[in-house]
């Protein structure tokens, strides 16, 4: 029986962008949601193959207002034998006075602890759960919103730090996150919080559909319009 297929998209993002390399210690942002859940088990899987010389940790940045992380989860990461551990962040105790909560803050303060854990134990890299869909939207928003030719590059060296982030999903388009996630029997959590307002993703959502119709070939024609740049022909 042959590995599922989004573990195939992985393995040609990792071939084309040399996303785990020999020696790497690779911190993966773990949310309990199907994105990087799919990421975990590839990693655990991938970890078993012979010839495989990197390590790898999955790491949940609790906040204080956020539900636990789900306990169905953790008994696949026990399954999987992932190394897993749980920080606590007062997140909302960061806020400055005046400033709204939203999801673009929280993640923020997320990553920030997640390279705070990479660079305090020795992990090269960080790994998110990003996935084809997720790049595009933010190309579409940072076009409309914000008048950049911006995304999320499958692979970014922190100028500052001794740190990559890894975005091994890439390839995966979400629907087929979403297919594998109902077969391995862990769809279904999503954030639940109070505090969520990501209206500007959900209109570039709505918008990356449109233009697509919902076809994964399409959205992998745009990916692929990102690194076949003709300037010739651009203001």
């Amino acid at each position: 029986m042959g590995q599922p297929l989004i573990f195939s998209a992985i393995d040609r993002a990792v071939f084309e962008y040399n996303i785990i390399e020999d020696g790497d210690r690779i911190l993966i942002g773990a949310s309990g949601g199907k994105d990087s859940t799919a990421l975990i088990e590839y990693f655990a899987m991938r970890s078993r193959r012979k010839n495989c010389n990197f390590q790898y940790k999955a790491l949940a940045v609790q906040s204080d207002f956020a539900p636990p992380f789900p306990e169905n989860i953790r008994k696949y990461f026990e399954e999987w034998n992932v190394p897993f551990e749980v920080i606590d962040v007062d997140i909302m105790g960061r806020l400055k006075e005046g400033r709204k909560m939203n999801c673009y803050w929280c993640s923020t303060q997320r990553r920030t602890e997640l390279l705070r854990y990479a660079i305090a134990n020795g992990y090269n890299k960080i790994a998110l759960g990003h996935h084809l869909d997720d790049i595009l939207e933010t190309l579409l928003m940072n076009m409309i919103e914000h008048q950049k030719l911006t995304a999320m590059p499958p692979v970014l060296q922190y100028e500052k730090y001794p740190v990559k982030i890894i975005r091994p999903l890439c390839y995966c388009a979400e629907s087929s996150i979403i297919e594998h996630g109902r077969k391995a029997g862990y769809l279904g959590w999503t954030c639940t919080c109070s505090y969520q307002d990501n209206s500007t993703r959900k209109t570039a959502r709505k918008q990356l559909e449109f233009l697509t119709g919902g076809d994964v070939r399409k959205k992998q024609h745009m990916f692929e319009s990102l690194k076949n740049i003709d300037r010739t022909y651009l203001p």
